[in-house]
Formats: C-alpha cells, sequence, structure tokens
C-alpha cells in the first residue's frame, strides 16, 4: 500500500504536461560562443537572436560555462568590461564536481524532469545523450509558453 501511495505523487508532474518531451518545446537550435570569443561579439550575437544566456565552449565544445548576457552588458555600460575582452573573464563556469552530477537533458526528456531542473537552475542546456553538442537552450519561460499554448 505505502508503495502506490509514495508513487502517485511522483507522477503529477507528468499529467501536467501530458507525457510531453523538451523536443515539443519547438526551441530554437542554441548558438554558443568560444571562451576565446570577444566580448562585443557575443553580445552582438545574443541580442541578433535575443538570447539572454549563451553557452560557453571550449575548443572541443564542451560546456564550460555561460553568459548573462544582461549583467555582461551592464558592465560594459559601465566601462567595466572592454569590447576586446575574452568571454571566459565573464563567463559563469558551470560546477563540476562529483556531488553535484551532471543533469543530462535531450530532446526526449520528460517536460516535467526539465521542470524539475529549472527549479534550482536558471536554464537547462539540451544535449545529444552523449553530451557531445548542444541543441537548445531552456528556461522556465519555454515551458511556461509551452502551457499557456497548450491550455494546460
Amino acid at each position: 500500500m505505502s508503495s502506490s501511495s509514495s508513487s502517485q505523487p511522483l507522477s503529477f508532474p507528468a499529467d501536467k504536461y501530458r507525457g510531453a518531451v523538451v523536443e515539443d518545446l519547438q526551441l530554437p537550435p542554441a548558438f554558443s560562443v568560444s571562451s576565446n570569443e570577444a566580448i562585443s561579439r557575443a553580445i552582438e550575437m545574443a541580442y541578433e537572436r535575443d538570447f539572454s544566456h549563451i553557452p560557453v565552449l571550449n575548443q572541443n565544445r564542451r560546456p564550460l560555462g555561460y553568459l548573462d548576457v544582461a549583467k555582461l552588458k551592464q558592465k560594459w555600460e559601465a566601462g567595466q568590461a572592454s569590447p576586446d575582452e575574452k568571454v571566459s573573464q565573464y563567463m559563469t563556469k558551470f560546477k563540476r564536481v562529483s556531488t553535484e552530477p551532471y543533469t543530462i537533458i535531450t530532446p526526449l526528456s520528460p517536460l516535467s524532469e526539465l521542470e524539475e531542473f529549472l527549479k534550482t537552475n536558471i536554464f537547462a542546456l539540451v544535449t545529444d545523450q552523449g553530451r557531445k553538442f548542444v541543441l537548445a537552450v531552456a528556461t522556465a519561460h519555454d515551458l511556461e509558453n509551452f502551457v499557456s499554448r497548450r491550455g494546460l
């Protein structure tokens, strides 16, 4: 009896999204910047695509961290950042410690998993299962848009 009552709350979030997965969000393809890119170019690309956070990759295309575009723009406008400085100087690095394992979010991840992940993170990198390619960036706003479009 206790096993059925403990599994019931876990199934509720999945019901909320009616089995939808990340792919159903119809996210635009991700773009990322190299850690060696100039911040002026990164800001320009972010505004062209209306992105608030940009994944930062190393030369092997492995995610290192991200740029918070609004914060970077504020620093630039305040004269605290030079256009030619490298992205690596302003990125927020991802924590890579064994006590906080990397959560893999793929196009086939249930939206309930994404929602849970976004409770403690401002965005999710959507990758292939092998984490070789960043396919998209998902935010809580993307989930809200999905729910409003679907009338859920």
